[in-house]
Parts: C-alpha cells; structure tokens; sequence
C-alpha cells in the first residue's frame, strides 16, 4: 500500500526539508508555493493583521512501510529551533488508490512498483 504525504511548512524551511528526504533516499516531491492560515487565523503584528501567510507545500508517495521514518524526518527537518515554534506547519496522510502514468495513460497495475 501506498500513502501521500502532505507537509505544509515554512518557506524557509522546505529546503531543509527535501534536503533531509533526499538524504534519507526519498527524492520524489512535488513543490508549492501556497499561502493561508491555521487556528491561529493569521497573525497580528501592531496593528496590521495578515490573514494569509506564505507557506510551502511537499507531496511525496511513499510505501506505507516507510511512513513514520519519512514523517520524522519531515518533521525534523521542518521544526524551527530545538522544540519547535509556532506556525512551523501540519503534515496529512491519506492513502492512495490508484496511479496512472500519464504519458501512456496506463494504470499502473501493481502500486508498489509505481513508486519505484
């Protein structure tokens, strides 16, 4: 089985970050500049609030064997400081059906080979 990583981390960090997935043998993301808010609903500072903060988003497909080894390694590589801050991101998992290649518009028949 397969899953799609979503990290939503700070711009300054996802260079780190695939870095560190790169490193740990995980070369495979696509690359977004977005913007938006959490919780937190933007940030105020004096008196001017910004509703929407730049972000980066990564999407990687990776074996769900490999799961946890490469959200920790996000994580690591995305965290500002030794416990983290504020505002560093959110990761989402879900799991991934099916994958086509585009170019011959065949589905692939075996998803774990689809990664590879």
């Amino acid at each position: 089985m397969m899953i799609m990583v979503r990290a939503i981390v700070r711009p300054e960090k996802s260079d780190d970050v695939l870095a560190a997935l790169m490193a740990a043998g995980f070369p495979a993301v696509t690359k977004m500049s977005v913007a938006g808010r959490g919780k937190q609903r933007g940030i105020k500072i004096g008196e001017i609030t910004y509703d929407e903060i730049p972000k980066t988003l990564l999407i990687s497909v990776v074996k769900a064997s490999d799961r946890q080894f490469v959200i920790d390694t996000i994580m690591e590589a995305a965290r500002t400081g030794a416990k983290g801050a504020f505002g560093d991101g959110k990761i989402f998992v879900t799991p991934v059906e099916e994958v086509y290649t585009i170019s011959s518009g065949v589905k692939e028949p075996d998803i774990e080979e689809a990664a590879a």
